[in-house]
């Protein structure tokens, strides 16, 4: 996915685990709702405490897509 299809990519730590494969994260920039990307050979297994990167939506602020975890 090029930056032209999708917003700024962030960091953050999974605080909640959601129902329907969504995540609780919290940023910087305050709490973000993500989920999983649908690619099935991108899967990202995650869980609470753990860092990751989330490309946010372009259209929400406040939602994302869990790219990847960080070390």
């Amino acid at each position: 996915m090029s930056d032209a299809q999708g917003g700024a990519v962030v960091r953050g730590r999974v605080t909640d685990v959601l129902p329907r494969g969504l995540f609780s994260i919290r940023t910087d920039d305050g709490p973000v709702t993500a989920g999983m990307g649908r690619e099935a050979a991108h899967v990202v297994r995650v869980k609470p405490g753990d860092e990751v990167e989330v490309r946010l939506s372009p259209r929400d602020p406040t939602r994302g897509r869990i790219v990847g975890r960080t070390r």
